[in-house]
């Protein structure tokens, strides 16, 4: 039986197993990626991250089209084995793991292109460890009612798009945000085409200071259930904020997650507002795996 070898990383929390196969070769299918991401029988994890030179991938046609920089292409799949268009934590840790691993350079002021299901994304050092362009954000599927089990009422939440699906529901208090029992699945009204990711959020009291706003998010990940964080889910928690609180509300953000810290901004570019997602990237271990 083939042996993988693997490293292990997170994003503040969101775990991650990584591996190298830069020509395409290894072909796994989603039960035997959801065995490697089982955190009883496996390596555990919330996703599994292939890296592949974009072009030895048919999603990488796409992402050489628009911007032929980016060689290596993050081939993202859910601790469930299903495949993802983006993970902001994700390709944080694997700039982290191609420049560790001697398949990148990354300086100080340079800027990495990877290719991802949902685009050409650019990374960067910073700080806290890595910025990465989410590009444009929008606001999409609508304002549908979210239940979660231990909240007592359904609540509207709003619907965005960060290069995935999201739909972020404001709570009132810390209490309530603690007491969602989010390893059930929330239930969206109308359902979410594709699914999506749910995030809950509490502004923090006062909600801007220094100039930045401030909130304190919980998410269940669409493939994945709870997790200690969520990048682009914080990414869109910012932005649904920003949204409700109107006119002069901030455009940097810091989100507190259960596994840390993210930096959220949004800024005008040529094509639309982007919004940008920084934090940290840590690889733990390595290890060989029988598949």
């Amino acid at each position: 039986m083939p042996e993988l070898h693997f490293t292990k990383g997170h994003g503040t929390g969101n775990d991650f197993v990584l591996f190298a196969d830069p020509d395409g070769e290894v072909n796994l299918s989603p039960v035997q990626l959801a065995a490697i991401a089982d955190r009883h029988f496996g390596v555990g994890g919330d996703g599994v991250i292939r890296a592949v030179r974009s072009a030895n991938l048919e999603a990488g046609a796409a992402v050489l089209d628009e911007d032929d920089a980016a060689e290596w292409f993050m081939d993202y799949h859910n601790a469930d084995g299903s495949p993802a268009e983006m993970c902001g934590n994700g390709i944080r840790v694997y700039a982290r793991f191609l420049i560790e691993n001697g398949l990148v350079e990354l300086d100080g002021g340079g800027t990495l292109a990877i290719g991802t299901r949902g685009g050409v994304r650019d990374v960067q050092r910073n700080a806290s460890g890595f910025q990465v362009d989410l590009g444009r954000w929008s606001l999409s599927g609508g304002e549908p009612l979210v239940r979660a089990k231990n909240l007592q009422v359904a609540r509207p939440g709003l619907g965005i798009e960060v290069g995935n699906p999201h739909v972020v529901v404001a709570l009132s208090t810390d209490e309530e945000l603690d007491s969602a029992d989010l390893t059930f699945i929330p239930v969206l009204e109308p359902e979410a085409p594709n699914g999506a990711n749910v995030e809950f959020v509490v502004p923090a009291d006062p909600l801007v200071k220094d100039g930045i706003g401030r909130i304190r998010m919980r998410v269940h990940e669409r493939g994945s259930g709870e997790t200690l964080s969520c990048g682009t889910g914080a990414a869109a928690a910012a932005l649904a904020t920003r949204y409700w609180a109107g006119d002069g509300a901030p455009n940097q953000w810091r989100v507190e997650v259960p596994g840390g810290t993210l930096g959220v901004r949004m800024w005008a570019a040529e094509d639309g507002e982007h919004v940008s997602l920084s934090g940290p990237a840590d690889l733990v271990f390595e290890g060989d795996l029988t598949i």
